[in-house]
């Protein structure tokens, strides 16, 4: 028997410490649902029942999407190129009114295949019958922060508010104690729910010390509606009604002030950006340079499948690094590093998980992937955080490891039958179809 249950050897290990160390010829030992040790490789086999021979690849905490609706998966591609409101409201709320929890089950395991096949091991959903998103994350063996959606008028899974919020309150206590899945309390946006709504959320949130998450200020026209409705901006307002604090996890936060960015520092705010759902809905750019700046942790999200359109982190990585050089004229900003670190280690704080994940270091969840850089397009190789972040794609992830389980090895999915899951997808898919020729 050997002395450790998985290593993990042969490959350079980027540790996403807080100095971000690399060990250049390395191994990560892990033991049950841990990492114990992280070391050079002596290249003598220490014992171990299974031995993941990264072949000179890149050995890394597993990515972190901070912000996605797993099951608009199925909606992929349903209504592009239309402003966001015009898209929720004229397409993607009409179609979610039909929806079943059989539905997000179905979209929510095709979404983690996507995500598996490309790195990700764990993922922030906000949705609708969200007790089966959960189900089918612990299913697929992923980790997961789940939480219902809430807004003001009536759910297609829980009906009225009242019923949302005892809905959210089940998912607490079934899921508590879980080793992948955890809970949080997410109203839908400053523009869909009502103050009540979100001050009842807050504490919520509060007496179950769970996080608190919303979209805010992704859009002008939102700023404007919440400008013209309670004379503040959408970060004015939550603060105005006590939300800003280090349990908000603000989606998006696209348009700011340089006073609201000071604020939301100050209050401990965290922040999750999503570069390519922001650009493909042309809602702007997030000043995240300027947030991180002021030591705001600000991690990285795909957002839904309807509005991105893929679920890839390495993908998103490579848009936020060269956005923000864009944007700002300056080839410095946002170094490979950092945008690595935000879908790793900050990625991680950004949703409260820095204790479990983000970093392999002795202690840590056990959440590890592989990159083959055997591949053309990755050769040679000087900065693998360089290579991550501008060259690397999500298929050239090989193997993953979540909570001390491999869940894939040499891009086989070992958690799902991926035919069948991809098989019952079209078959939603149908259903989509018909629902749309319906009105």
């Amino acid at each position: 028997m050997g002395s450790w249950d998985i290593i993990i050897q042969n490959g350079a290990v980027l540790t996403m410490d807080d100095k971000n160390s690399v060990i250049e010829d390395g191994q990560v030992c892990i033991r049950g649902d841990a990492i114990v040790e992280v070391r050079p490789w002596t290249h003598k086999d220490p014992g171990a029942h299974v031995t993941i021979d990264a072949k000179g690849g890149l050995i890394l905490p597993g990515l972190i999407n901070g912000h996605t609706h797993a099951a608009m998966s199925l909606f992929r591609g349903l209504a592009d190129d239309l402003p966001l409101r015009d898209w929720l409201n004229h397409y993607i709320f009409p179609v979610e009114r039909r929806i079943d929890a059989g539905f997000v089950y179905t979209g929510t395991l095709l979404a983690c295949a996507e995500m598996i096949l490309s790195g990700t091991t764990t993922f922030c959903d906000m949705y609708l019958f969200e007790d089966h998103a959960a189900e089918a994350a612990a299913r697929a063996g992923m980790r997961c922060l789940a939480g219902e959606v809430l807004y003001d008028f009536p759910s297609p899974n829980y009906g009225d508010l009242e019923n949302g919020f005892a809905y959210t309150e089940a998912l607490i206590r079934k899921w508590e104690g879980h080793p992948l899945i955890s809970v949080a309390v997410e109203p839908h946006s400053v523009f869909t729910c009502s103050p009540d709504l979100l001050i009842r959320a807050n504490e919520t949130a509060a007496v179950h010390d769970r996080p608190l998450i919303i979209h805010v200020a992704e859009t002008l026209r939102e700023t404007a509606e919440i400008r013209e409705r309670y004379g503040k901006t959408p970060v004015e307002h939550l603060d105005s009604l006590g939300l800003l604090g280090p349990r908000l996890i603000a989606d998006h936060a696209v348009h700011l002030t340089e006073q609201e960015m000071d604020r939301m520092a100050e209050c401990g705010v965290r922040v999750v950006h999503n570069p390519e759902s922001n650009m493909k809905l042309a809602s702007g750019i997030a000043p995240v340079p300027d947030l991180i700046k002021r030591g705001v942790s600000v991690g990285l999200g795909t957002d839904g499948c309807a509005s991105n359109n893929n679920l890839d982190v390495l993908a998103e990585m490579d848009m936020a690094a060269k956005i923000h050089k864009a944007r700002a004229m300056d080839p410095t900003v946002m170094d490979a590093a950092t945008v690595v670190r935000m879908a790793t280690s900050e990625g991680a704080r950004a949703l409260g998980l820095q204790d479990q994940i983000g970093s392999l270091e002795p202690g840590k969840k056990a959440d590890v992937i592989v990159v083959d850089i055997n591949k053309p397009h990755l050769t040679p190789m000087y900065s693998p955080f360089s290579h991550l972040v501008y060259a690397a794609r999500g298929s050239d992830v090989s193997h993953a490891v979540i909570n001390g389980q491999v869940v894939m090895a040499d891009r086989k999915l070992l958690t799902l039958d991926l035919k069948e899951v991809m098989g019952h997808a079209r078959e939603r898919c149908t259903a989509v179809r018909k629902w749309l020729s319906e009105g």
